[in-house]
């Protein structure tokens, strides 16, 4: 046998997309497991022309899912963000994005039964040890995905899948702030780092001279950008107890501008080699937390909402995104309870993914 089969699904899930494995058909060894999963999407050319990768970081990712051992959790969900041409695999982040599928996708395994009407699903998010409750839409015990829900980035309009963020503060650095200030200086240049479901630099657009509403093609074509905010980058990360992130995708960046759509708030957010098309769900929250709380770069920028949860809308370059934040404000400071999203999901194929047997040959 020439090649080893790899049963999978392979979804969309919010704005990003790939294959959804059983991690019970994958090898244990991350080393291994890295290689099979480059060999899968196709990394090292730019158009992933050799795997199922789309050519883009948000088509580059992996769900890896089982039935997990938590007594709050039906499934474990373990994330991999596959680079595209660099050969390399990263399996520190999460991503929320492709979290919108692992509910449906669960159902599909097998993994968790199906309820009439609509099945919650308690993931773990084994990655950062997040916990997120997922609404799937199951009328007859059947994963529907068809619906009258739409998000920015996607076309037309698909069943929406609800999802609730807990425990999301920390769960990388295991700190909300990590470097313990609201803003430090890093290359001259305000910047707050924060941990909430994803670490992330912000910093406002006109520190680099930026709008903060340029296309992301635009900021893309922008190399000085980029080496600045890199440079920039690996300090914080350094700073926030991450070490050396120069192979990591995380820290990952954000930009701050005031409002022009009507939002909360403009973003711009970075993968963060590229910029994303669209708004990570994990760094919506993250910059959802960054806007609410009192002293950091986003202050003067917005009008913080009044109600709590509070409502914050994130425009970003292709339209925005609404995050629903539970909070309180304590006299030990800001703490985030939980955040709310709404996002789709759709199963696009099914069935055995191929890769050499010379890079792994099954069990």
């Amino acid at each position: 046998m020439t090649q080893t089969a790899i049963p999978y699904l392979f979804m969309r899930g919010g704005t990003s997309r790939g294959p959804y494995l059983n991690r019970a058909d994958l090898p244990g060894d991350l080393d291994v497991l890295a290689k099979v999963l480059i060999a899968m999407v196709g990394s090292g050319h730019p158009l992933n022309i050799d795997g199922i990768g789309g050519g883009a970081a948000v088509t580059t990712k992996v769900a890896m899912l089982s039935r997990s051992e938590d007594d709050w959790a039906d499934v474990d969900y373990f994330f991999a963000q596959v680079s595209v041409e660099d050969r390399l695999v990263d399996f520190k982040p999460t991503c929320g994005n492709i979290l919108s599928g692992v509910g449906p996708a669960a159902i599909e395994m097998g993994l968790v039964p199906a309820q009439d009407g609509e099945t919650q699903v308690n993931i773990r998010a084994v990655n950062t040890e997040a916990r997120v409750t997922a609404i799937v839409q199951t009328p007859e015990r059947v994963v529907s995905y068809e619906g009258d829900a739409q998000i920015d980035g996607v076309p037309g309009t698909s069943a929406p899948v609800a999802l609730q963020f807990m425990e999301t503060v920390g769960g990388v650095t295991g700190a909300f702030l990590p470097t313990g200030n609201l803003v430090d200086v890093i290359d001259g240049i305000e910047v707050t780092c924060m941990d909430v479901a994803m670490p992330m630099v912000i910093a406002k657009a006109s520190s680099f001279g930026l709008t903060g509403y340029e296309t992301a093609a635009e900021l893309d074509e922008n190399r000085d950008f980029f080496a600045r905010m890199e440079a920039l980058r690996l300090k914080a990360g350094a700073l926030m107890g991450m070490g050396d992130v120069s192979k990591s995708v995380t820290p990952k960046f954000g930009l701050l501008a005031p409002a022009t759509q009507g939002g909360t708030i403009a973003t711009r957010y970075f993968m963060p080699w590229q910029t994303h098309p669209t708004m990570a769900v994990t760094g919506a929250q993250c910059l959802a937390s960054c806007v609410l709380t009192p002293g950091t770069v986003a202050d003067g920028l917005a009008a913080k909402p009044a109600a709590v949860p509070a409502n914050v809308t994130l425009e970003h370059a292709s339209g925005t995104i609404d995050v629903l934040v539970d909070y309180a404000q304590t006299e030990d400071g800001f703490q985030i309870k939980s955040a709310g999203l709404v996002r789709t999901a759709r199963k696009l194929a099914a069935g055995e993914v191929f890769i050499p047997a010379s890079v792994w040959s099954g069990f």
